[in-house]
């Protein structure tokens, strides 16, 4: 049987090459799971310097510059500000809904038993924050005290892979799963406390596509164009509802499906039957190109069933958000004009220290206690191979708010100097935990160890615990 040449036929060999030798360091670099964090760092520091440069006044305009959605005499205009925190977030937020999901029906928090530490942590590392900005606030700015309460996966999981073989998977995994659980909090306090007054109106509008996409479901619809109209309407009907429309996309990512229609084994038993019919369709004398079509769509249907729909979509999505919506929100959220920024009001003076010390101090502190209480209680334990000082990294680690802090604080505060003092906290708060958190974890985490060390290090400890 003929091999196929290594170039499709209209390939300039040349180009090719020259085209590999350009993307793959980049899609190495992509790879990479700090990059999506370094990424962000970039556009936050482009962001910081482009709004306090004498060309602030292009990045206001820039970010006020109206957008318009129109057919025939019906038209929706918002400014770019708007749709980039409101529409572009949704996906984001999609993308959190899809990983919740997936980690309830298979992963970390499919065990209640296994989700017990991570969930204790997130809740004692939201208290605690949120508690220290309350005593420091009064009543005119204590509505900014969700701002500390949020942890960002994507610096956080960087700072872990910059201290390589040094971090176990199991504190790797307990990071992820506390910063799960801590997104769900974070969508509880957006849901619950930054919402308008309620517009039933508008859930009705809401139940209707959830409907909907129930409907779509039973009927067997699996690609994801078909829930592009149903969660359209799913996001207007929370918007018009007075909450937060970026809920929509939580909602969505909670009703993808996580049950895979083929799975592995039917997968590999799809393929067989489409091998055996593509050769027996081979060997016919008078057969044509398009008498493959047939066979080839059921193995691309197979393939792409192989995989719930959770996890397909979740794949595909992840790129362009980390490497996309975030990235923009960051440049759109993080440009805080030093020039407007006065600390000198009581009110701006209690705000940046509740947001800086709730993200450095509150977030550590509540991660640490919280998991060390309930450790000695009884009620978890710690996963194999994580030591006390793992927990402190990641209760450091967890100080890191960014992306979900600077999005709240859009929400909390009306005032723009409120909102500059809030984010500069929020910037200034989680670089510096992010710079303790990378000492740290050099200073208590072990050098990592051979396999066959570990081996034996394991089977010391079962011996001692028998």
């Amino acid at each position: 049987m003929d091999r196929p040449a290594p170039h499709a036929p209209e390939t300039w060999p040349v180009a090719k090459k020259l085209a590999e030798r350009v993307i793959r360091p980049l899609e190495r670099f992509l790879h990479v799971e700090a990059a999506s964090g370094v990424v962000l760092l970039v556009a936050a520091a482009i962001a910081l310097t482009w709004a306090n440069s004498r060309y602030a006044a292009s990045y206001e305009h820039l970010l006020h510059t109206p957008l318009r959605l129109g057919i025939g005499s019906f038209s929706v205009e918002q400014p770019l500000h708007f749709v980039i925190n409101d529409v572009l977030m949704t996906v984001f937020f999609f993308v959190v809904g899809l990983e919740i999901r997936r980690e309830i029906h298979e992963g970390e928090l499919a065990d209640a038993k296994r989700a017990a530490l991570p969930a204790v942590a997130a809740i004692g590392g939201m208290v605690a924050p949120a508690l220290i900005y309350t005593a420091l606030n009064g009543a005119e700015t204590r509505s900014g005290f969700g701002v500390p309460t949020a942890t960002d996966i994507a610096f956080a999981v960087g700072i872990l892979a910059l201290l390589g073989k040094r971090v176990p998977p199991a504190l790797r995994v307990l990071l992820l799963s506390l910063a799960i659980i801590d997104d769900i909090g974070a969508i509880v306090i957006i849901a619950v406390f930054y919402s308008k007054g309620i517009a039933w109106s508008g859930f009705a509008l809401a139940g209707t596509a959830m409907l909907a996409i129930l409907v779509l479901q039973r009927f067997g619809a699996r690609k994801p164009v078909h829930y592009v109209l149903p969660g359209a309407v799913l996001w207007l009907g929370i918007y018009k509802a007075g909450v937060h429309p970026t809920i929509a996309g939580v909602i969505l990512g909670l009703m993808t499906p996580a049950k895979t229609w083929f799975g592995e084994s039917g997968f590999l038993a799809e393929a067989e039957s489409v091998v055996e019919e593509l050769r027996r369709r081979a060997r016919e004398p008078d057969h044509s190109s398009h008498s493959l079509l047939e066979p080839l769509a059921r193995m691309k249907e197979a393939r792409t069933e192989a995989l719930a729909p959770v996890v397909r979509v979740q794949a595909a999505l992840h790129p362009w958000v980390a490497f996309g919506i975030m990235p923009v929100f960051a440049l759109a959220n993080a440009g805080v004009s030093l020039k407007g920024v006065s600390l000198s009001e009581p009110a701006t003076q209690a705000i940046g220290a509740g947001a800086f010390f709730g993200l450095l101090v509150g977030k550590p502190i509540g991660i640490f206690v919280a998991s060390l209480l309930s450790v000695k209680a009884g009620l978890c334990r710690l996963p194999g191979g994580v030591k006390w000082g793992g927990v402190l990294v990641v209760g450091l680690t967890g100080g890191i708010g960014f992306t979900m802090a600077i999005f709240i604080a859009g929400l909390a505060f009306t005032s723009e100097a409120h909102l500059s003092a809030a984010k500069l906290a929020v910037l200034c708060g989680s670089g510096a935990a992010a710079v303790i958190g990378l000492v740290v974890g050099r200073l208590v985490l072990p050098k990592a160890i051979s396999p066959e060390a570990a081996t034996s290090v394991e089977q010391a400890e079962s011996s001692a615990e028998v």
